[in-house]
């Protein structure tokens, strides 16, 4: 089935997108603000062998204590578009949400605590390090790596993960991938993403105004949705509280494969990010980004990298790491050299 994921719901689902969020791409479709880029931290390889992301839990975090600014901006100018609600209620009525739901879970394997317990361990712990209640997790065959969210109305969220992502990533890293999904769901992005994809995709079947509706929000839309994968990305980290393990995931999806896994460099994925900025930092570099990015739903991977890593060392980082509570008796990640 051709099909774009969502955070809210799951309209279809592309065979050619390889992004960890809940929108996918029809191929690698990231677009990313302008940022100055700052130094490039280094980073130790470093192999988890034991998994607990963090001893630490984050017990009265808000969504605004991590949300990207841009990511702010853009809510706010999606919430000022009037009749954006209502529109919204008419192209998704209960038939298409249950058509989206067993769709979606129809052909996906539940993981609990009897099925691959090790996977449902690790959306417990980053639920609770987020301070959010855990969605329902499933697993679903798919040779593209992807996640993505679904909250229905009325009906509790779940995030489906394909089989090539966990093939992909280590344990570290694909918590950090529920993570960055379990932060659209704390900024409430649902609502925000169902519309989106309902007006880029639905509103074009509307006779008459439909198409023109949807072709002036649709920029507007984009732009928000790559400031929100910024907020998720920033979820992710406060989970992994290692940006490199972050880092390393977006690496993976923009270029990486189970048997190329352990020659990827972290360090070597910032530089290409630095030669980029630089690259694109001339009045015609700057004209080729932004119609580059202009109709993209996901900033572009390494600078979503220089963002994280720029996250990782600033101020309100360091703010909520001293605001988060210790877990007694937490388990404790291991790790040994990298190859």
């Amino acid at each position: 089935m051709a099909s774009v994921s969502l955070s809210s719901l799951c309209l279809t689902q592309n065979p050619n997108s390889i992004s960890f969020s809940s929108i996918a791409s029809d191929h690698l479709r990231f677009g990313s603000p302008t940022v100055e880029f700052g130094s490039v931290k280094k980073y130790r390889r470093e192999r988890a062998v034991v998994c607990r992301a963090s001893s630490v839990v984050f017990r009265n975090l808000d969504a605004d204590d991590f949300r990207h600014p841009l990511d702010k901006q853009n809510t706010l100018i999606l919430r000022a578009i009037p009749g954006l609600n209502e529109l919204g209620k008419i192209l998704l009525g209960s038939v298409a949400e249950q058509v989206m739901l067993l769709e979606n879970i129809g052909t996906s394997l539940l993981v609990s605590k009897d099925q691959l317990s090790g996977l449902h361990q690790l959306m417990v712990e980053a639920a609770e390090i987020l301070n959010i209640d855990a969605p329902d997790l499933y697993v679903r065959q798919s040779p593209v790596p992807n996640a993505y969210t679904l909250a229905i109305s009325g009906k509790k969220p779940f995030v489906v993960v394909h089989t090539s992502l966990v093939e992909l990533l280590t344990r570290e890293e694909l918590q950090a991938v529920l993570a960055h999904e379990l932060g659209h769901l704390k900024c409430d992005h649902g609502v925000w993403l169902t519309f989106a994809n309902i007006l880029t995709l639905g509103a074009y079947t509307i006779p008459g105004l439909g198409g023109m509706i949807a072709q002036s929000l649709e920029e507007q839309l984009f732009r928000w949705l790559r400031a929100a994968e910024l907020t998720c990305d920033r979820a992710a980290l406060l989970v992994a509280q290692d940006p490199k393990v972050v880092i390393s995931v977006l690496m993976k999806l923009a270029g990486g494969c189970p048997s190329l896994a352990d020659q990827l460099n972290v360090d070597a994925f910032l530089e290409q990010a630095r030669s980029y900025d630089k690259a694109s930092s001339s009045p015609v570099g700057w004209y080729i980004r932004n119609a580059q990015t202009r109709q993209l739903s996901h900033p572009l991977p390494v600078l979503r990298a220089r963002e994280i890593d720029e996250w990782s060392r600033s101020q309100d980082y360091t703010i909520l790491l001293k605001r988060a509570t210790q877990i007694t008796g937490a388990k404790k990640v291991l790790t040994t050299p990298g190859r």
